[in-house]
């Protein structure tokens, strides 16, 4: 999935307020909710979603040092990119949109809770839980909220057809509105965006000390 596939001007992303809303509840066919509960309900051990180590500690290494200041412990901050990563991977998103996302929705913050309710990293709302899920999932912690809000998110991406515009104003709860999608889609480029090749160039050229 490219940045391009949403036609809007880039704007910067201002520092501010997040931007959380609430996902709207809208009544699912019965073959739909059975396969959003399994989604979320898969209990598999998670396996590595990076293809090789060195993809892991390249995407790892350059992901820590652009999110340090808002997550300033080490291991919690690598235990949630390591789970950022799995849950958009296992879902097809790219995981540096789902950082966006996150961004724009609590700031990082575990604990955000909204106006509307909505909880977690990734601004879920409760009444996903009784829907596609179970009564005893906590929307604050971390793999759980990650899995629903990517599943949520790939979701409201079917539904509409792999047009991002709107199944992230689906997401946000703002469908036809164009600020949410605009800030997300600036956070992703502005500051997620992320090139393996370049970053496997840049290690090889460190190595041989050649430019």
């Amino acid at each position: 999935m490219k940045a391009a596939g949403i036609a809007l001007p880039l704007l910067a992303l201002a520092a501010g307020p997040a931007l959380a809303g609430a996902q709207k509840y809208e009544p699912l066919a019965a073959s739909v909710q059975a396969a959003l509960h399994a989604a979320v309900s898969d209990h598999r051990p998670p396996l590595s979603s990076f293809q090789t180590p060195m993809e892991a500690v390249d995407w790892l290494e350059d992901m820590s040092a652009r999110i340090a200041r808002r997550l300033p412990d080490r291991k919690t901050r690598l235990d949630f990119l390591r789970t950022v990563h799995y849950e958009a991977k296992r879902a097809g998103l790219d995981p540096q949109l789902v950082l966006a996302l996150i961004q724009v929705e609590s700031g990082f913050k575990k604990y955000a809770v909204s106006s509307a309710g909505a909880r977690g990293y990734m601004q879920v709302m409760p009444f996903w839980v009784g829907l596609i899920g179970t009564g005893s999932d906590n929307l604050f912690h971390l793999r759980t909220n990650l899995r629903y809000g990517c599943t949520i998110l790939k979701h409201y991406l079917e539904i509409e057809k792999g047009d991002l515009f709107r199944a992230l104003g689906r997401y946000n709860g703002s469908l036809g509105q164009p600020g949410y999608p605009e800030a997300v889609r600036a956070a992703w480029q502005r500051q997620w965006l992320y090139d393996p090749d370049a970053k496997s160039r840049t290690t090889r050229q460190g190595q041989s000390g050649k430019p």
